[in-house]
């Protein structure tokens, strides 16, 4: 279950170890230092998962230059992530929280547990490892870009 906010929102992000696409283990402690946006996605190859992940990838470098490491996380096999990342040229971390089966969705209230896949949910971890912003969106309706642009922007503005 994830803490409950302090006074400013903010809350320690549950931290995770997953394999990567690659099969390379990315845990999110050892990140701490940078800003994380941790992206769950309901399935690879779904029109729009697909339409969600490839805009992220086209302001990749923009958020890059922020610092912000992006994370993005479904129940998918890793062999199904590493080929749907091919296909689609993703430059980030496709994360697979196969087994125990959405395990981190879980952790982050973000696992539809009837339907056994990830809800549109997205975390925004700042420097120190806190959540700073969440994006959600319902079933088959893809989370705002401008959203991250505008929790990046706060994150990262002086």
């Amino acid at each position: 279950m994830t803490p409950s906010p302090a006074a400013d929102g903010r809350y320690p992000a549950p931290d995770f170890e997953l394999p990567n696409q690659f099969g390379e283990p990315v845990r999110l402690s050892a990140l701490q230092g940078q800003p994380v946006l941790v992206v769950f996605f309901p399935f690879a190859f779904s029109g729009v998962c697909s339409g969600e992940l490839d805009e992220l990838e086209t302001v990749r470098e923009e958020f890059g230059r922020d610092g912000v490491r992006m994370l993005a996380v479904s129940c998918d096999s890793k062999y199904a992530l590493r080929a749907y990342s091919q296909a689609r040229g993703y430059s980030f971390d496709l994360l697979a929280d196969f087994w125990p089966h959405g395990r981190v969705a879980s952790a982050y209230e973000a696992f539809d547990a009837d339907l056994g896949r990830p809800l549109r949910a997205s975390f925004l971890i700042d420097e120190q490892g806190l959540v700073r912003s969440v994006v959600r969106s319902g079933a088959g309706t893809p989370r705002p870009l401008q959203a991250y642009r505008d929790a990046v922007r706060e994150l990262t503005s002086p």
